[in-house]
C-alpha cells in the first residue's frame, strides 16, 4: 500500500509539472500561414480599400474586422483611401470557425479522471522495490471538439486588371468557440513579414497578455 501511494504521490507531481508547463502554452497563440504573391514593386504609399463581399455589407463583426485589418497592413506601405483618392488595390478577406472532432490520447487512471475505468495496478509476487511492481496507466482515445480558426486576405492590384497579387490564409486551432478573441492575432500573421515567398508555410506565434 505504501509503494501505490509513493507512485501516486509522484504521479500527482508529473501531474502538476505537466499542468504548468500547459498553462505556460497557453500564454501564447500560434498561427500556420499559407502565403501566395506576385507584389508589385515600388507600390509604397499607394491607396487601398476594403471591399466587402455581398454578405458582409453592413454586418457589425465585419466592420470590427475590418479595423483590425487596417491595424495590421501598415506592414505593407499601403494607405487607405480617403476623399476622392482612387485606391489601386482592393482588399477582400473572409473567416470561418467550423468545428470538428478529434481523438487524442489520456491516461485512463482513476486517480486523475475519477469514475473512469481503472488500469492496472499494484501486485506483488514480483521482486521489485517494496516487493512489487506499479504498472502505469494505459492510454485510452476520447472525443475532442476543436474550433479551426481560419482568415483568408486577398489583394486584387486593379491596375494590373484587377489581377490577384496577393493571398494568406492564417489558421489557429481551439478547443473553444474564440475567432473575435484570436482575430487581431490572425491579422497581424497575415501580414507578418509581409510580402514573404510565394507558396510560403509558415509557422508564427505571439505572446498573450497574462
Amino acid at each position: 500500500m505504501a509503494v501505490t501511494n509513493c507512485w501516486r504521490r509522484m504521479w500527482a507531481v508529473w501531474l502538476t509539472a505537466s499542468l504548468f508547463i500547459l498553462s505556460g502554452c497557453a500564454s501564447t497563440l500560434s498561427a500556420r500561414v499559407t502565403t501566395y504573391q506576385q507584389w508589385p514593386v515600388g507600390v509604397q504609399g499607394e491607396y487601398y480599400r476594403i471591399v466587402p463581399a455581398p454578405d458582409q455589407s453592413g454586418n457589425l463583426q465585419f466592420g470590427a474586422f475590418a479595423d483590425m485589418l487596417r491595424a495590421a497592413i501598415g506592414a505593407t506601405g499601403l494607405r487607405e483611401v480617403t476623399g476622392g483618392a482612387e485606391a489601386r488595390f482592393d482588399v477582400h478577406f473572409e473567416y470561418d470557425n467550423p468545428v470538428r472532432q478529434i481523438w487524442v490520447q489520456r491516461y485512463d487512471d482513476p486517480f486523475f479522471y475519477p469514475g473512469w475505468p481503472a488500469f492496472g495496478g499494484y501486485y506483488g509476487g514480483w521482486g521489485g522495490w517494496g516487493g512489487g511492481v506499479f504498472y502505469a496507466p494505459r492510454t485510452v482515445h476520447v472525443p475532442v471538439e476543436v474550433y479551426r480558426n481560419t482568415l483568408t486576405v486577398t489583394i486584387f492590384d486593379r491596375l494590373a486588371d484587377g489581377r490577384e497579387v496577393y493571398r494568406a490564409t492564417a489558421v489557429h486551432s481551439s478547443q473553444s468557440d474564440s475567432l473575435d478573441a484570436v482575430m487581431p492575432y490572425l491579422m497581424q500573421a497575415i501580414f507578418d513579414g509581409f510580402p514573404g515567398n510565394n507558396g510560403q508555410v509558415k509557422e508564427v506565434r505571439y505572446e498573450l497578455p497574462r
